[in-house]
């Protein structure tokens, strides 16, 4: 009868906290649906150090870190917003931090860090403030989907040169690769199985596509079996505390700082909105509890960038735990709780971030899944249409986010201006297009 009674004890606290009762949901289909967002958002664990190690950070030590940001931000947005959200390190600005920002120009990712910790402590103050809504409704919405999308094509980009499926070329600059190589093909064969389990809805499809491109890797000799399957955490200290802020501002950074900070802003607030109207959690078209949901991701960034990780940002994943039943925050800890675990395959991890076949399809189908904002531009308006297209376009092709970003945003209000539209403009959009342009004009970032 005791056990019983702790049990129902147990239970209230749980309904009266996360209100499971209200939201029309249980405890065990809470479980679940965390089980079914982490299955649909772990390969971040995989990806995300090895995007960063390219950087020449540790991977150890960003794998650690990924999962501790992650926890620490999901934590948050489970325990104090209640919300089925989970937050972890974005695609996109994760290849924008090891390819454009370190690998494009000259500082090191010591520095880069200290740039995703100023955009973070910017963030915090921002998500206090209306004036949050005031920068996301400053930029157009055909400008929003663009950057989307053009991250998306770029980080798409990334997966096709890993695997060797696109190389250089000195006559077109790229051209199609040789397709007969071991890794390449598995690389092809990877990005069917994954296709194939994707048209079939099969939950977590990107990360069961990892697992069965793996056991090929290993059934055609391109992948050896680790010492260990497990290990207890270790090389965490390689990244921790390692971030240097005052070369931010000696670098002269802040387009870069303006980059993490922009696409963190809409690309969270957009996915958590997304995700809120899909749970039925929006009230009077109204995101109830915004400020501790927009805080679990700025202190993501921030801690992350402490402990050694590009920003992080909400996981459109989170619908598919929100699909499975998921309505509370009891589904984010459920998450928090399973990515714990993982700190501790860190060998195994390594060992399949190392095979760019079972990492390239994830980039290339995240990257198509990212393309999907295109379609709400309105692709017959000149004035619109023309910058989204050169958002899209000049970021694979200048290998630099920022600079497709930037022209895109210098190219909008002039087409305003000459047609005479200057007062459909935001004031500090304008302010944007003078920061950019002097920014692309006269500064290495």
């Amino acid at each position: 009868m005791g056990k019983i009674r702790i049990l129902r004890m147990g239970w209230h606290s749980l309904d009266n906290w996360f209100k499971l009762k209200e939201r029309g949901t249980t405890v065990s289909t809470e479980i679940m649906a965390g089980i079914t967002t982490f299955l649909t958002m772990v390969y971040i664990v995989i990806v995300n150090p090895g995007v960063l190690s390219k950087a020449g950070m540790d991977f150890h030590g960003v794998f650690i870190a990924t999962v501790l940001a992650s926890i620490a931000a999901t934590l948050i947005m489970g325990l104090v917003a209640n919300y089925p959200i989970v937050i972890a390190p974005g695609m996109g600005l994760n290849a924008y931090f090891a390819f454009t920002v370190v690998g494009g120009g000259d500082v090191n990712w010591q520095t880069a860090l200290g740039a995703v910790f100023v955009a973070g402590i910017i963030f915090i103050l921002l998500s206090l403030t209306s004036f949050r809504y005031m920068l996301l409704d400053a930029i157009p919405s055909s400008l929003k989907h663009a950057i989307t999308a053009g991250i998306g094509l770029f980080i798409a980009f990334l997966g096709l040169q890993n695997s060797k499926i696109v190389i250089a070329s000195e006559s077109t600059l790229v051209t199609l690769g040789h397709l007969s190589e071991p890794m390449t093909l598995l690389t092809i064969i990877g990005l069917a199985v994954s296709l194939v389990l994707m048209a079939y809805n099969v939950k977590g499809f990107l990360f069961i596509g990892m697992l069965i491109t793996s056991l090929l890797a290993w059934i055609f000799g391109l992948l050896h079996a680790p010492a260990s399957i497990v290990s207890l955490p270790s090389g965490f200290a390689s990244t921790a505390m390692q971030l240097d802020i005052g070369g931010v501002f000696s670098n002269g950074m802040y387009a870069v700082i303006f980059t993490f900070l922009l696409i963190t802003l809409f690309d969270t607030t957009g996915t958590m909105l997304g995700v809120a109207e899909q749970a039925g959690l929006m009230k009077d078209n109204k995101f109830p509890r915004a400020r501790g949901a927009l805080l679990a991701d700025a202190v993501g960034t921030t801690v992350g960038s402490l402990l050694g990780t590009s920003p992080t940002s909400a996981y459109v994943e989170s619908s598919s735990g929100v699909a499975a039943g998921g309505r509370t925050g009891l589904t984010a800890i459920t998450v928090s709780v399973l990515l714990a675990i993982t700190l501790f395959f860190s060998p195994t991890v390594e060992v399949l971030a190392g095979i760019p076949a079972i990492t390239s399809p994830a980039l290339i189908i995240v990257g198509f899944l990212m393309m999907n904002g295109l379609r709400q531009i309105d692709w017959r308006d000149l004035e619109e249409a023309f910058p989204a297209f050169l958002i899209v376009i000049l970021m694979p092709l200048t290998n630099s986010i920022a600079t497709g970003i930037g022209i895109g945003f210098i190219v909008y209000p002039v087409l305003k201006l000459i047609r005479g539209k200057r007062k459909d403009v935001h004031p500090i959009f304008y302010l944007f297009a003078v920061l950019f342009f002097i920014q692309i004009g006269f500064f290495t970032h």
